[in-house]
């Protein structure tokens, strides 16, 4: 997902967009979002930094593409609970939820300082999908 990003680019409005930067390692990424009748329709994402955060974006993009937005929040919710990173508010994790191919980021979690960068992508995901669904 590194060497070939999927959905990387951006998208034209309507859609809407959010910011993400780590300044702890320089990561900046920018996610695009297009929701249609409650269902993403389109996500692309642009921006540099490591590979971790590059990867975790564009696999990011081929999970929620064409999911119904409750879903798409279920597994943001399943993968930063993989990520050990449960925030209140988040919501109860589906348990059952497959994460399939994101499960080979679980690795991150042994190197605590890049945890960021594999949840950057989801946390600015959580900022456009809140903007698109106001």
């Amino acid at each position: 997902h590194y060497r070939t990003p999927r959905n990387r680019g951006e998208l034209d409005p309507p859609a809407v967009s959010a910011e993400g930067h780590n300044p702890l390692c320089g990561d900046e990424i920018r996610i695009y979002l297009e929701v249609r009748d409650g269902v993403v329709v389109d996500v692309k994402f642009s921006g540099s930094g490591c590979s971790i955060s590059q990867s975790s974006a564009s696999m990011m993009t081929s999970a929620v593409k064409g999911k119904d937005v409750a879903h798409v929040r279920a597994v943001v919710r399943k993968f930063k609970s993989m990520m050990t990173v449960e925030e209140d508010g988040d919501g109860p994790v589906d348990e059952a939820l497959s994460l399939g191919d994101l499960e080979a980021l679980q690795g991150v979690v042994k190197f605590p300082v890049r945890i960021k960068c594999a949840t950057l992508g989801w946390n600015t995901l959580l900022d456009a999908l809140n903007a698109a669904t106001a």
